[in-house]
């Protein structure tokens, strides 16, 4: 959740600079689109605020706000390759395959910081809701001391309203001294309550158009968009553009419902109609309750409705075919924006793993893993089964750190930015914390000494673009690249689980990735850790390094016999000290024991 509201306020960003893009749209085409287009696009809107909470990822134009990634989310961590963060270090004192090291990155916004914004978020919700719920209870308490109409024109009346406007739907009126303006609440329990004043007051037409209005809310079913800008308010209390967006919405959907009335009526009577608001513009007020909707208002709103319908004209097919046109062009533009500001998206951490028809044997393995929390994951290919440590964790998304370099070194190869005969890149002069990295390297050395630089250049060269394509041809964990070309896969957005680490180990090894079979065994070689008789140990570690501290340890591989092939992946995280070495000691440890391989 910490991470969430780093997200979700910098969403805040986007989505006021989308509500404005959407006001101007709607100015531009406000001779276009009918007034009830211009409130049925608030529609689309409120779904767009909402999806910060929900698991919308983007498959397309990775590139659109890369602005946005460099500007406000990629310096959220940085990396520090100029400070010697850790020595290398090697598996046992008898192994010297698994040099390990790994470079620190700073997280611009302190855990604390964060904590405190999700407080004061929470808080704010909790204010905003306590209003809400006294509100409500106002309401409550009005319903009932509310009696029923008792007026016999005014009954007949609404019957007939209810028979102009084919509502079939026996909907209780009632009347009430504690109102100011009508209002009608409710969705599946829709009650219509008049103020007395009105009804003793009332000029028959008067109170016709007024039941009119009301209806129409009733009949578009505005009730439920009461609750869904509620719902929206407390989610952005803190927002005033948001605030100001959903006035705007309010604003439009009593235009939306003027106009509707006036499409029952004869052209003669629109000026009747508008002179109603008129005479009771004094008289009534906005809803002081969540969850209704009335013919109030404030002056200004009244103003700009009596304007409304002074210019009110039927359109003509000709201008309805522009406005669908316009309506469906803003409409695109409001999806097309929903992917990227999916805060959960960013933060989706858990694999969907369909496992129903897997052999899977869950066990504890608890002992080996001690402090630190964690997975572990082992797929037997002869025996076509799963051993797994913990499920949730095993279906857990992390950062991968330096295990993606395997997939990094097969785009490179894929592109020709290095060939499995010449992969060569020259050193950059960059005096970097380890000697290993200070020198032009290879590929099979890149890979031992875990050469962020190295795997750093192919992504430049690939662009987030090309990477993108990659990620979502093979469905690599959760594809998110947002946070930026150098660090996306350093503790930032790009997320894979255990399971999904296996997954892709099991198509890398059967050559099943639709790669070139050249390419695939020049990656192949460059994770081969040991060769003990026919038994061959590939694998990378991966270790994640925030603030100093290690959070984060990763050992991913598969070993090859002349008769079976396992893949295994370890995760395992702490506050501190937990390593790609240490994850490594632990799985060798369990292999060890299940007489898979012997250290």
């Amino acid at each position: 959740m910490d991470e969430f509201i780093t997200h979700f306020l910098l969403c805040n960003i986007v989505i006021s600079i989308i509500i404005g893009i959407f006001l101007v749209s709607k100015w531009i085409f406000k001779n276009t689109l009918t007034s009830r287009m211009q409130y049925n696009l608030w529609y689309f809107l409120l779904v767009l605020l909402l999806t910060p909470f929900f698991p919308v990822q983007s498959k397309q134009f990775p590139d659109l706000f890369s602005w946005l990634n460099h500007v406000i989310i990629s310096p959220a961590f940085q990396t520090d390759q100029n400070k010697t963060v850790v020595s290398p270090a090697t598996l046992s004192n008898s192994s010297d395959w698994m040099n390990e090291f790994t470079i620190s990155v700073n997280s611009s916004t302190p855990t604390i910081i964060r904590s405190i914004l999700l407080c004061v978020w929470i808080a704010g919700m909790f204010v905003v809701l306590v209003l809400v719920l006294k509100s409500s209870l106002q309401l409550r308490s009005l319903k009932r001391s509310a009696l029923p109409l008792q007026n016999t024109t005014i009954c007949k009346l609404y019957k007939q309203c209810l028979f102009e406007m084919k509502i079939t739907r026996n909907i209780p009126i009632y009347s009430t001294a504690f109102l100011k303006t009508p209002i009608i609440t409710g969705i599946f329990k829709t009650r219509i309550y008049m103020p007395i004043h009105l009804i003793s007051d009332h000029q028959k037409t008067d109170v016709r158009y007024i039941l009119l209005h009301e209806l129409q809310h009733y009949k578009h079913k505005d009730s439920l968009a009461n609750y869904l800008m509620f719902l929206t308010a407390i989610l952005y209390w803190f927002n005033p553009i948001v605030w100001y967006a959903l006035k705007e919405m309010r604003n439009d959907r009593e235009i939306a419902c003027d106009t509707s009335v006036l499409k029952m009526l004869d052209e003669c009577d629109y000026e009747k109609y508008g002179n109603t608001l008129i005479n009771f513009a004094e008289k009534i007020s906005s809803s002081p309750f969540p969850f209704t909707a009335g013919l109030g208002g404030n002056i200004k709103q009244i103003k700009q409705r009596i304007i409304s319908i002074a210019s009110y004209k039927n359109p003509s097919f000709h201008k309805k075919a522009i406005g669908i046109i316009a309506f469906m062009l803003i409409t695109a533009g409001i999806i097309s924006f929903t992917p990227f500001i999916s805060s959960y998206a960013a933060i989706n951490d858990q694999y969907n793993w369909n496992y129903s028809s897997e052999n899977i044997t869950q066990t504890d393995l608890s002992s080996y893993f001690k402090n630190y929390e964690g997975s572990f994951v082992l797929f037997n290919s002869n025996r076509d089964s799963w051993t797994v440590y913990d499920m949730e964790h095993a279906t857990h998304r992390i950062s991968p750190d330096s295990t993606y370099k395997i997939y990094d070194a097969l785009w490179g190869l894929e592109e020709n930015i290095i060939t499995p005969q010449n992969s060569l890149l020259i050193w950059d002069g960059k005096d970097y914390p380890f000697e290993a990295w200070n020198t032009d390297l290879t590929l099979d050395s890149a890979m031992a000494a875990s050469a962020n630089w190295y795997f750093q250049t192919i992504d430049e060269r690939l662009s987030l673009t090309r990477i993108q394509n990659y990620l979502n041809k093979i469905e690599y964990g959760n594809k998110n690249i947002m946070g930026g070309l150098s660090s996306y896969w350093l503790e930032s957005t790009l997320k894979i689980s255990p399971v999904e680490q296996v997954e892709l180990l099991k198509k890398l090894q059967a050559n099943n990735l639709e790669f070139h079979s050249n390419n695939l065994q020049a990656v192949k070689n460059s994770i081969l850790l040991s060769s003990v008789n026919d038994k061959k140990l590939y694998g990378k570690t991966g270790t994640g390094r925030i603030d100093d501290k290690d959070v984060n340890g990763w050992f991913v591989g598969y070993i090859e016999t002349t008769d079976n092939t396992c893949f295994f992946a370890t995760n395992i995280s702490a506050n501190s000290d937990a390593t790609g070495n240490s994850a490594a000691q632990i799985t060798m440890s369990i292999l060890s024991d299940m007489n898979i391989w012997r250290q």
